[in-house]
């Protein structure tokens, strides 16, 4: 192409135009004037470059790139574009693609630079999608062939259908084995005609309730072959290319034994979290088992601090308690309402209610549960209104073993006292006077006992 001369202003302005740095280098190499288009560049000090060499200005791994150049630009060869790496004063390398070209006049270059920054970003943010595109895509490998094992090893027979057509997409081996027919492949077939003919209905009915409710549905259904029924359960969920059903076939007598593990494990959870304490011990009395209510009635963070240990360090009484609850136990295989304090971490005593049965395993061995209540809540309105006095005979023996003989004797002997005095004076309609000659005390006695238990007020006189 054959152009005419180009004034200098027209140049300039074509370089300002087609490049992002441009650069005037002498025969030598040095830098000899710059000019910088964009404001982003400038935090790399461009125009300090001027007076210094153009390969100093670059990192290691780019100055034979720099020479490649001024050497071909110098031979006449043909100009290609070149990328190189400036070292920034934040720490960052500054990607830089530049073409060299040299004035025949008067031997100099000139050196067009654009900035590659943001297909630099672009490059980067590429590497990284991949880099995570692979690693979701060996995660879901994983995830495929853990699945598959369980599929394939499973002992439960287990097929895959499709809500659209009823055909049967996967089945693991133990569906498979069910057929009589073991030659006839179920992939591909329609669900139905792998059960009895009588049943095909009510396996229709079953996965048209799944799909409607979203629940697990559960029927009875005799698989194609089969000499008993069994029990078949449909679970509907979503994948990419629609809903999908999960049918799962259960002889009875493993439906049987799941029923029973479930209805264990409805009990383990329901002893776990019952509102009063479990403690389940051997015979010795060691601690094998207790449930969050009895951690928390003796003040314990976990199950190990009172695994273990003898439950009989736990009463206040200690063996004494033991020795009663374990004689027993030993006779009776059963107690109620056995009433006595416990001792908690901080040394606090808890009032409780004990009731206690005696188990036994398949294997003979004997163990104790023991059913813990705090009746702490329970006695504090009676300590208000009496002052720790019971009202009835039947209370004072509920209070053996939760104090000493002499405080319920002594409370025996003031229910006694108000009983009389409150008789006395029921008979006589309140005349106080009366009821003391009745009693055989005198009026100031009368006096001094009716104050004492609360029967009149402080500023009653006669």
């Amino acid at each position: 192409m054959k152009l005419p001369s180009i004034e200098a202003h027209t140049l300039a302005a074509l370089i300002g135009v087609t490049s992002d740095v441009a650069l005037v280098i002498g025969q030598d190499g040095v830098v000899q004037d710059v000019s910088v288009k964009k404001d982003d560049l400038a935090s790399l000090g461009c125009h300090n470059w001027i007076g210094q060499s153009w390969v100093d200005t670059v990192v290691v791994d780019s100055r034979n790139k720099i020479l490649e150049m001024l050497k071909s630009a110098a031979e006449g060869t043909e100009m290609r574009w070149r990328h190189v790496n400036h070292a920034s004063p934040q720490g960052a390398d500054v990607p830089m693609q530049y073409a060299l070209v040299r004035f025949e006049s008067d031997g100099r270059f000139l050196a067009l630079g654009r900035d590659m920054e943001a297909l630099a970003v672009l490059q980067r943010r590429l590497v990284e999608t991949q880099q995570a595109m692979e690693r979701d895509y060996l995660r879901l490998r994983h995830i495929e062939t853990r699945y598959r094992i369980l599929f394939d090893t499973s002992v439960e027979a287990v097929m895959l259908v499709d809500s659209s057509s009823l055909r049967v997409t996967e089945v693991n081996l133990s569906a498979q084995a069910l057929l009589k027919d073991a030659t006839k492949r179920l992939v591909g077939r329609d669900v139905v005609e792998a059960f009895d003919p009588g049943c095909r209905d009510d396996v229709q009915a079953l996965l048209r309730m799944a799909y409607a409710t979203g629940r697990v549905e559960m029927r009875k259904a005799r698989f194609a072959g089969a000499l008993a029924d069994c029990t078949v359960t449909a679970t509907v969920f979503r994948q990419e290319n629609g809903a999908q059903f999960l049918v799962r076939l259960l002889p009875q007598e493993a439906a049987k034994e799941a029923g029973a593990q479930g209805v264990s494990a409805l009990l383990s959870q329901a002893m776990e979290r019952a509102p009063d304490g479990f403690v389940l011990t051997d015979r010795s009395g060691t601690i094998k088992a207790v449930n969050a209510e009895f951690m928390a009635i003796v003040g314990a963070t976990a199950s190990s601090q009172l695994q273990g240990q003898a439950l009989e360090q736990w009463f206040v009484r200690g063996g004494i308690d033991w020795g009663v609850l374990n004689t027993n136990l030993r006779q009776q295989t059963a107690v109620k309402e056995f009433a006595t304090n416990l001792l908690g971490f901080t040394g606090n005593s808890v009032a409780v209610e004990i009731a206690a049965l005696t188990l036994q395993s398949a294997e003979g061995e004997i163990s104790y549960a023991f059913y813990v209540r705090d009746v702490t809540r329970r006695q504090l309105p009676e300590v208000r209104q009496t002052s720790g006095m019971s009202d009835s005979v039947a209370q004072l023996a509920r209070l053996v073993g939760r104090l000493p003989m002499k405080d319920i004797v002594g409370e025996t002997v003031d229910m006694i006292e108000r009983m009389c005095i409150k008789s006395a004076l029921d008979l006589t309609h309140n005349n106080r006077a009366s009821a003391a000659e009745m009693l055989g005390l005198s009026r100031q006695s009368l006096y001094v006992k009716l104050r004492r238990h609360g029967m009149v007020s402080e500023g009653d006189t006669e």
